[in-house]
């Protein structure tokens, strides 16, 4: 294992390129703390997929959450339910992951988290070829059917600076997150991102 540096653009053009070699529908997932911007690593995937004649789907975790009663139990700053009650997996998976790949099919939003209730979105489809690409935090190890999974890590000191007073809370839940899941050894593609503008892959 060694790492590579590379930019922003040669992140994209390596996950794309993997993309481009998966025929048929494709889900990609991208993981990572919110601090590190995984939702805009995601985002720099569509237009060069989109050029390659490749239809995407931008899907965001973060509006497949559980009900407030339940993810927040605990209270508002609780680290092991923002790890464990968080996310609707089963949703996600149910709703979106898995009939994406069998006929296209899929649900864009489930729970609007500001006004704690159903969005009532409608299920669109997705045609043959197509790339479905979701963003969000603390999503592997739980068993989503995914075909590329991308992992943003950085070290504990950069996270923490990087996430500030405000979510310091949270960073009990990314270190029990590694040590558990290891997502570096999970994840098909790691990105070293301490610093974004010149992040490394690692290669294995």
């Amino acid at each position: 294992m060694h790492v590579r540096p590379t930019t922003p653009t040669g992140v994209a053009e390596h996950v794309v390129a993997l993309v481009l070699a998966h025929p048929g529908r494709c889900r990609v997932l991208v993981d990572g703390a919110a601090a590190l911007r995984p939702d805009a690593l995601a985002d720099a995937f569509v237009d060069p997929l989109r050029t390659a004649g490749r239809a995407v789907v931008r899907v965001h975790a973060d509006d497949f959450l559980r009900p407030a009663s339940l993810r927040l139990e605990h209270g508002r700053q609780d680290p092991d339910a923002y790890l464990e009650d968080r996310i609707d997996a089963r949703a996600l998976a149910r709703e979106v992951l898995d009939p994406f790949v069998v006929d296209g099919t899929y649900l864009p939003t489930l729970w609007d988290a500001a006004r704690d209730r159903a969005t009532r979105a409608e299920r669109l489809r997705a045609p043959e070829g197509a790339v479905l690409v979701l963003d969000g935090e603390l999503l592997l190890g739980r068993w989503f059917d995914v075909d590329l999974s991308v992992h943003l890590t950085a070290r504990p000191a950069t996270l923490a600076r990087r996430s500030g007073a405000e979510r310091a809370w949270q960073l009990p839940a990314f270190a029990r997150y590694e040590d558990e899941v290891a997502p570096q050894d999970v994840a098909d593609v790691v990105v070293r991102a301490d610093d974004p503008r010149h992040p490394a892959l690692v290669v294995r």
